[in-house]
């Protein structure tokens, strides 16, 4: 597989994903011109023209990151990055990603945009106030958003919470979730993603 990314975008969370699963890939690295490093045009490969866009073994692609951490959790069970379908834990689980995705992520989104007004910035930093304050208050004194067991929707929060200093949003007024932001990040396997990236040494 190829996992096509860009450092520290949401694409960092399946790349821990990847390797927390063990799974064998090939990491390739686009640029902000959505030139990829192994020399092809990304917008060609996927025509979203965004990461994560992950290529199969058998030539087909996938995207959007939801589905890419899904997918990559099912590749190995054992690995514990996912719980069963079935299970009401699985149906927690994508529960914890529609609201990453749809209620943090993008709200982050305004700060990566030159187009972003400050009216639309202090909008969507007014909604983090509110969306981190619920993430905090439903993660509790668990250890993971799930509980007891690391999955793919802590590597998902985890990479975005990073985004914190760049929207000028102090984490550290959420306590657990700068906690959990820590505990994930000491992980060896995050540590592995972040320096292949080169946001760690």
């Amino acid at each position: 597989m190829k996992l096509y990314y860009s450092p520290g975008a949401c694409s960092l969370a399946s790349h821990i994903a990847l390797l927390e699963a063990g799974l064998p890939f090939e990491a390739v690295k686009v640029g902000r011109d959505k030139k990829a490093a192994d020399g092809n045009d990304f917008n060609v490969i996927n025509p979203k023209g965004y990461v994560p866009a992950l290529a199969l073994d058998d030539g087909q692609l996938l995207t959007e990151g939801t589905a890419v951490l899904q997918y990559i959790a099912d590749r190995n069970p054992a690995s514990g990055l996912a719980p069963p379908a079935g299970d009401l834990q699985r149906y927690r689980l994508l529960e914890w990603l529609g609201y990453i995705n749809s209620e943090i992520h993008k709200n982050f989104s305004p700060f990566f945009n030159p187009a972003a007004t400050a009216q639309m910035k202090d909008m969507a930093k007014a909604n983090l106030q509110r969306r981190l304050t619920y993430a905090e208050q439903a993660l509790g004194d668990k250890p993971f958003l799930l509980g007891e067991r690391f999955t793919v929707a802590d590597a998902y929060l985890f990479t975005i919470l990073g985004w914190g200093p760049a929207a000028g949003v102090d984490i550290g007024q959420w306590p657990g979730l700068k906690a959990l932001h820590a505990r994930v990040g000491a992980r060896p396997q995050v540590q592995a993603a972040m320096k292949a990236e080169g946001l760690a040494k």
